[in-house]
């Protein structure tokens, strides 16, 4: 087969985490941000989809071993920021505003070396049911 395939892994997780410029006072934080930069933090449960997309190996039919993307996802994802304060646990957001356009490169970029360059990849993130972010935009 010489087609193109997407495969997409689903899996979530939950995170609390406070949208806040540092180099704003309070007001302007509230003005912003609104609710998200209360100073106690908020939670979302985290919807995430991985992506691959290329032509399935001609031996195994797979775009992409579906069991070893849900292995790396947890790895990479999951372990490092499931159950976690992304503002205060994570060095990925110690000097970034962790907001979910911020969240989804982040993710991106622990993936992609571990996916196969000639593979495509792409995050979508949903932070509610209502709302997602995707990176790259394909």
């Amino acid at each position: 087969m010489s087609q193109k395939v997407a495969v997409i892994r689903k899996e979530h997780f939950n995170a609390a985490h406070r949208l806040f410029n540092p180099q704003w006072d309070e007001a302007k934080n509230a003005a912003v941000f609104g609710k998200c930069a209360f100073p106690n933090y908020h939670g979302h449960n985290y919807e995430l989809e991985v992506k691959v997309t290329g032509v399935p190996d001609s031996e195994t039919g797979y775009v992409i071993n579906l069991k070893l993307l849900s292995e790396l996802i947890k790895e990479e994802i999951h372990a490092r920021f499931d159950h976690k304060n992304l503002n205060l646990d994570t060095n990925e957001f110690k000097n970034l505003i962790p907001t979910a356009e911020n969240i989804v490169v982040v993710i991106y970029n622990l993936l992609r070396p571990r996916i196969d360059k000639n593979k495509e990849l792409q995050i979508r993130l949903y932070e509610t049911a209502k709302n997602f972010v995707e990176f790259p935009v394909l």
